[in-house]
């Protein structure tokens, strides 16, 4: 795993190999002129013994310091570049796995849950972003640092540069044992936040169960014992950081001092000069920050290749719904003619099938209903037309054509479909009814909110059509939002519209005013499939299809089911029964 590793960072370090290198030329300038400028320090300092002319050291002052300002401009240069280079990586890799999660089947995200894709499109995203930045950066500075400092301290005195430099090892053990301690505080702070924001956003979400159910109390203590638990882990953290920084510089304090006593004896015996002296202190110091710097880029490189491994595993994953590679063009005229055979739907791990050899007929313009029982697999039927579960081929067509021979945006431009929660967007109402045709003008959009029996509550809202629909249309009732979203499929120019159970949160009169509207539909050819669990709406339907544990049991018009016993009269007759109930109550 480890070669497969690094053959991703370079994979993604290709593209940008440019600046790579360009951030790579810097640092070996940086790190030259870091040891540069030591050695000269050193001459400048052993030639003030013999004697010196103010401007000679004024001029040497102006070296070092033009020197010293190079240095900082190139590694400032070479983060800009090298930083650069992880943060277009991580807003590339942000849009391949936005634009690869929308191509997946709506069951694998449903499976898998939103918040494992977007832990995985955010947090493992800017952990590449720092493996591919920070640490390709820092890992290269530490390595040209002890390459060409070391070779140079050793020139001028083994003994006392092992000495310095002995303590260091201390240093990167205390960083790797403090940085795994700080990383799991971190990943505790940041779980701990993330379950304040999940709390605040439902409880935003339920506001009005809350206030029903006299519940603030017990919201305000939920939240303050998460509240601790992030305080704690906040506090927790900061003592880490408070302890480890302190023990780094005492290391570093004491490494110095070694460096002084001993350079102090070599000075008296007159084996070393205050020149080598002076230089070793500098190349000292300058090796502290690279080395207390590696164990937390060690940390952060191997964080960021778990989280590379974890990136490329969603990004490899092939949906399990595709367009044909060699597709076949829809029809030249479509008009919504359906055609089932054999029909057979099976959910991946569900114990048996959805749909079992299903065989029908819908002519173009005919509005057929789709009833059963809880379970009967009518959903499955509708999300099948619309190709959002997997299908074998020749088992479903659409105007002759069979649906997986067909490209998925070609056939998802023929089917309209209304799922029973419709979701709404964060937008206007106007911009929600228009999503399938964003540019359709307003007119259009009154049009169909009127056929759609919207346009009376539209015109009670102080905004009209450019009132702000809340989060998942939070501050719309459920039959407002249904009909949202009837009115959006309305408006898209599609041969055939299925309607799956789209009328439960609607009262009878108005689902019979809609229905005369589908009617109307219908009688300008296109066609409308309806699934409902309402027997009366499916009476005024042309045809009506039974559906019994993922079988087709009887079809026919209402009359004739009734006329027949089966399904549909059992089920006609049970809803007869909570009518007069309902009546009676």
């Amino acid at each position: 795993m480890a070669a497969l590793r690094a053959d991703l960072i370079l994979r993604y370090l290709r593209p940008h190999r440019r600046t790579v290198l360009q951030g790579a030329a810097a640092l070996v300038l940086v790190n030259l002129l870091g040891v540069g400028i030591p050695l000269l320090v050193r001459r400048v300092i052993d030639d003030l013994e013999e004697g010196f002319e103010l401007r000679d050291v004024l001029l040497m002052a102006l070296v070092l310091a033009t020197l010293a300002t190079v240095m900082g401009a190139m590694r400032l240069l070479s983060r800009l570049l090298v930083f650069g280079v992880g943060r277009k990586v991580e807003a590339d890799l942000k849009q391949r796995i936005f634009e690869h999660v929308l191509l997946q089947e709506p069951g694998w995200v449903q499976s898998t849950g939103s918040g494992e894709v977007i832990s995985r499109a955010t947090s493992d995203v800017e952990n590449v972003r720092r493996l591919l930045g920070f640490a390709v950066l820092s890992l290269t500075n530490t390595v040209l640092a002890y390459a060409l400092t070391l070779p140079a301290m050793l020139s001028i005195d083994p003994w006392l540069t092992l000495a310095a430099v002995g303590l260091y090892p201390l240093m990167l053990i205390t960083v790797r044992l403090f940085g795994g301690r700080m990383m799991r505080q971190q990943r505790r702070q940041q779980e701990a936040l993330a379950g304040l924001s999940d709390l605040i956003q439902e409880d935003l979400s339920g506001i009005s169960a809350i206030k029903i159910y006299g519940q603030e109390s017990t919201e305000q203590a939920a939240f303050a014992g998460r509240n601790r638990v992030y305080r704690d882990a906040a506090l927790g953290l900061a003592r880490t950081r408070s302890t480890l920084f302190p023990l780094l510089e005492g290391i570093s304090s004491i490494s110095l001092l070694l460096l002084l006593a001993l350079g102090s004896g070599q000075l008296e015996s007159g084996r070393l000069s205050i020149g080598d002296l002076v230089a070793l202190i500098l190349f000292v110091e300058r090796l502290v920050f690279p080395t207390a710097l590696l164990g937390f880029t060690l940390n952060t490189f191997q964080t960021g290749q778990v989280s590379l491994d974890r990136v490329e595993q969603l990004l490899c994953r092939q949906p399990l719904i595709e367009s044909p590679t060699n597709p076949q063009p829809p029809a030249r005229r479509p008009r919504g003619a359906i055609e089932a055979r054999g029909l057979t739907v099976r959910y991946p791990d569900a114990p048996r099938p959805a749909l079992v050899d299903v065989s029908f007929r819908v002519k173009p313009g005919e509005l057929v209903a789709v009833v059963g029982p809880v379970g009967c697999g009518k959903t499955t039927l509708a999300r099948a037309l619309g190709r959002m579960v997997e299908l074998d081929p020749a088992q479903l067509w659409l105007d002759g054509v069979d649906i997986t021979r067909l490209r998925l945006e070609d056939l998802r431009r023929q089917v309209a479909l209304v799922p029973q929660e419709g979701y709404l967007f964060t937008a206007t109402l106007a911009d929600n009814i228009r999503y399938g045709e964003p540019e359709a003008p307003l007119e259009t959009v009154e049009a169909v909110a009127a056929e759609a029996q919207l346009e009376g509550d539209i015109r009670g809202f102080p905004d009209g059509y450019q009132t702000l629909v809340g989060e998942r249309g939070i501050t719309l009732s459920g039959g407002q939002r249904q009909r949202t979203a009837l009115a959006r499929a309305m408006l898209v120019n599609a041969p055939l519209l299925v309607l799956d159970d789209a009328l439960a949160s609607v009262d009878n009169t108005t689902a019979a005013q809609i229905l005369r509207t589908i009617r109307g539909q219908g009688d300008q050819g296109r066609t409308v499939l309806m699934i409902s669990h309402q027997l009366s709406a499916a009476a005024a339907c042309d045809r009506v299809l039974v559906l019994e544990e993922g079988r087709l049991v009887q079809q026919g018009s209402h009359d004739e089911l009734l006329a027949m016993p089966g399904t549909y009269r059992r089920l006609w007759a049970r809803e007869q029964v909570r009518e007069e109930l309902r009546s009676g109550g």
